[in-house]
């Protein structure tokens, strides 16, 4: 009798089964991984960022997993070596495999952006830089991801990208509400602005009040189903390391001598250049009639003066170029007026985390710790820095006081609108630079990966008929034994 009771329940069971409407089911989203190396001029550093597969509004909402410093200086420094080039990547693309789980290595995209070290090395020998890309493309196919390319980036695409992260990080875009459990723009999105500082070039981008009137300096993107248009600029040779090579050579072509006076570096201390070195670089315009002929040693002998210091640097830029007009930075660009806040990252952080200000400090006393810092002599800073790097520490009042020329004579802030300026290199556990925006951006051009769905019932259905099956063969088997 148990037998033909059990037997009767589960042909019930199966009746029931079969009359119930079969569910999609949808499992959690994917982790996804995306890797990006900055290749900059004076070095190249890795990130890999992760996001999950189902995205918002189209872009994916992402974090950076891993950040890698690569050893020695940027990719262009191997002109005369490229295969060096693509070996100097493989410590830290060993250390990226380790974060991105094995089975994922595979569809990875990889990518390496290369900025205005490159650009410049293009310009002097384009078959080298070819040979540098190749290289590195050649190093970065033999490991297990998704190689996307290696390209040089243009510097506005550098200035734009910098900006969507700097805005990314600070919720500007998008922001999770726990109380909607979902992801929200914010009401009154506070759209920051980006000023970012490398070796060899310097960047401004940031979203004017009214149109760009020159399409040169126009992008425009759409994030989270937004659309924003933006003001970038880059100044190829603005940035703080060629700004030093331009520097010693006006000095130098103005008071011929193997002997020059260095107004920006501290008293006590001397530094030897080539007049090659000049000829080497297209910033520093080796084919000026001004420069000494030959290869002859000049000594720079530092003078430790602030105001002659900014004085000399001023003569780097061309302010004459732009005449009465008002939209205009230096040689000749076009700028719209500042609009909100900016970010200011890369040399423009480390520089002023050296003087030690504090955030909001007036543009008065940032003036007077520039001072004090360049009327130091070489044998106070060097014992009261033992742990600073000795090639850079008596290049900080040089690079202070290009910094406040700037920003105040060439973008044009002034005593008010300083206050607007802040001075960062980190946001939450991210790095502030053009990388997570330039995957930011990729993941907005790859198709939103559907969720994956399987056909079968509900849970609470399948608990409900095992339930009924363990009650059925209990009672069968009472009935058995009575």
């Amino acid at each position: 009798s148990a037998i033909i009771v059990a037997l009767v329940a589960l042909s019930i069971l199966s009746l029931v089964l079969s009359l119930v409407r079969v569910e999609d089911v949808t499992l959690p989203p994917t982790v996804k991984y995306g890797m990006v190396f900055d290749a900059g001029s004076s070095h190249t550093s890795l990130f890999v960022y992760e996001w999950d597969s189902d995205k918002e509004n189209d872009t994916g909402v992402v974090s950076q997993t891993l950040s890698c410093d690569v050893q020695g200086q940027g990719i262009s420094s191997y002109a005369n070596n490229p295969p060096e080039a693509g070996n100097s990547l493989r410590e830290c693309l060993d250390k990226a495999l380790q974060v991105v789980p094995a089975e994922k290595q595979r569809d990875v995209p990889a990518y390496l952006g290369a900025t205005a070290g490159m650009r410049l090395l293009r310009e002097q020998n384009s078959s080298a830089t070819e040979q540098v890309l190749a290289e590195v493309a050649k190093t970065m196919q033999e490991y297990p991801v998704a190689f996307k390319g290696a390209r040089i980036l243009t510097g506005e695409e550098e200035g734009a990208y910098g900006w969507i992260t700097i805005n990314y990080l600070l919720d500007s875009f998008t922001k999770y509400s726990p109380k909607a459990h979902m992801w929200l723009r914010p009401e009154a999105a506070n759209i920051f602005g980006a000023l970012d500082l490398g070796g060899a070039s310097t960047q401004i981008t940031f979203m004017p009040d009214g149109p760009v009137l020159s399409q040169n300096e126009a992008s425009e993107f759409t994030l989270y189903g937004y659309s924003y248009n933006i003001y970038t600029h880059s100044y190829l040779c603005y940035g703080q390391n060629e700004m030093l090579k331009r520097l010693a050579k006006e000095l130098i072509v103005s008071s011929p001598s193997t002997r020059v006076h260095h107004p920006c570096y501290p008293k006590g201390y001397n530094e030897t250049v080539s007049l090659s070195s000049f000829r080497a670089s297209p910033c520093t315009d080796g084919s000026d009639p001004r420069l000494p002929l030959g290869d002859s040693i000049v000594t720079l002998e530092g003078r430790g003066n602030a105001s002659g210091c900014l004085a000399a640097l001023r003569k780097l830029f061309n302010f004459s170029a732009c005449g009465q007009s008002q939209d205009c930075t230096f040689d000749g660009v076009y700028q719209p007026p500042l609009q909100g806040k900016f970010i200011a990252f890369s040399a423009f952080y480390y520089n002023f985390k050296f003087l030690n200000l504090t955030e909001g400090q007036p543009l008065a006393v940032v003036r007077e710790a520039i001072e004090g810092l360049c009327s130091r002599s070489w044998e106070d800073l060097s014992s009261s820095y033992p742990k600073e790097n000795p090639k850079r520490l008596p290049k900080y009042c040089a690079n202070a006081n290009y910094i406040l020329t700037l920003l105040l004579d060439a973008y044009k802030f002034n005593e008010t609108s300083w206050n607007n300026i802040i001075f960062q290199m980190k946001a939450g556990s991210a790095d502030v630079g053009w990388t997570l925006g330039y995957m930011l951006n990729l993941t907005n051009m790859l198709p939103p990966e559907a969720p994956a769905r399987l056909k079968g019932h509900r849970p609470s259905l399948w608990a409900a008929a095992i339930t009924f099956i363990i009650l059925t063969l209990v009672l069968g088997l009472a009935a058995l034994l009575l």
